[in-house]
């Protein structure tokens, strides 16, 4: 569908929700990949090897189910919009915390509250987002929404190749107290979801509706844990890749940073946008496969040059099939638990792939020789193949009215 056509007969209010569910999303992933970026300096402080480091992520990853179903559930009792506020509060103020860190086990437990926090915004973003906007737009705004992703993965590499040498690592983490300023705007120009204004009182429990529909949530927690892995099975360890296996200084991480995610963001609104013509399904087996013959290109390339065409054209895949997970998720999930279900499912695959980056740090650096390309090159081809076969196996409901109870829609 073309861009011009997905944006027709929106109001002011719609706008303002893609808007605000977009920056949310944005300024979480910041935070969260500040950590990426000084995973090497703070271990190197603490006086802990790499493999201990990537504990934090690791703990982030895995509380974020938790964040999932705490803030969902509050998300469909009390609203979309006064839990997306607390929401973005919560999470601001426990990075700025995370700098004042004495060790490692105080970050530990700093990062492991993050990700509680970290995992609700997700759920409750998307819902609040894809139950306000026009159908015929929800493939280009799924795009624009997950694009949120890179785009604070781009704010963290700026703020780290621009600020990390005068301000540290314990600065960059309290530079991500400003996301809170967002709470202000959501305040005064973001409406309530109009489905969830049409339902009061929240209907039975996320177990019920687990249990209900048992099939679906497993089918989708699987589609998750390897969406995850091929997500942070590109990102999370490849700064390291390029400052341990490259020697490239920070300014060039940096840079290549950038480069990647601006190609991720463009990825994520293409795909997304091209779901609403050929459905959600064919759009992530397309990206999904096509992230195969770039492989080369993105692990083996001798300049950093070619590492920036590689990464560039890697992320534009990977987002892209990320890119109409928001829509797809959404129209999949039983409408009484929108905010919970989409969002607990999506954070389960993130809790069950949260081990990559420990996988891939002991790999290379413990089975390879140090090779953190081939770590990462493995992990990419294989969980790409199984995004296209557990993908193409699966159902959609691509267009299905959100404002409904009735389930008689979904195939399946």
């Amino acid at each position: 569908m073309p861009i011009p056509e997905a944006l027709r007969g929106w109001t002011h209010e719609q706008k303002s929700v893609v808007l605000a569910s977009f920056l949310g999303w944005t300024l979480d992933a910041f935070d969260f990949f500040l950590l990426i970026f000084v995973l090497k300096d703070v271990a190197t402080d603490f006086g802990v090897s790499m493999t201990k480091m990537s504990t934090a992520v690791v703990l982030t990853l895995a509380m974020r189910p938790l964040g999932a179903y705490v803030f969902g559930r509050a998300a469909d009792h009390y609203g979309r919009r006064p839990t997306m506020m607390v929401n973005i509060v919560i999470y601001s103020v426990l990075e700025f915390l995370s700098g004042f860190a004495p060790n490692l086990t105080a970050l530990l437990v700093l990062r492991a509250l993050y990700g509680i926090a970290m995992g609700g915004e997700w759920g409750v973003g998307s819902s609040l987002t894809m139950e306000s906007v026009p159908v015929h737009a929800r493939g280009f705004v799924s795009g624009i929404l997950q694009a949120g992703y890179p785009c604070g993965y781009l704010l963290a590499a700026i703020v780290y190749g621009v600020l990390f040498p005068y301000i540290g690592w314990r600065g960059m983490f309290m530079a991500g107290v400003l996301p809170a300023l967002l709470v202000f705007y959501v305040r005064r120009h973001v409406p309530e979801s109009p489905a969830w204004s049409r339902r009061p009182a929240q209907e039975g429990s996320t177990i019920a509706v687990v249990r209900k529909h048992w099939k679906l949530a497993l089918y989708t927690v699987l589609l998750m844990t390897a969406f995850n892995f091929f997500s942070h099975g590109t990102q999370d360890v490849y700064p390291t890749f390029l400052r341990e296996q490259h020697h490239l200084p920070p300014h060039a991480v940096s840079v290549i940073a950038v480069v990647y995610n601006i190609g991720a963001m463009l990825g994520g609104i293409f795909f997304g946008s091209l779901s609403e013509r050929i459905g959600r399904r064919r759009a992530i087996v397309l990206a999904s496969l096509l992230a195969l013959p770039v492989l080369p290109l993105w692990v083996l390339a001798g300049s950093p040059f070619w590492l920036a065409a590689g990464a560039f054209l890697m992320q534009f895949m990977v987002q892209g099939a990320w890119g109409v997970v928001p829509a797809h998720l959404n129209e999949l999930s039983p409408p009484e638990a929108r905010a919970t279900f989409p969002g607990f499912v999506y954070q389960l695959g993130n809790l069950l792939a949260s081990v990559n980056a420990t996988v891939q740090i002991y790999l290379a650096t413990h089975v390879l020789g140090g090779d953190y390309g081939l770590a990462l090159g493995l992990v990419a081809g294989v969980v790409a193949l199984l995004i296209a076969l557990l993908t193409s196996l699966g159902v959609e409901a691509r267009g299905v009215n959100m404002g409904s109870k009735d389930r008689s829609s979904l195939p399946g």
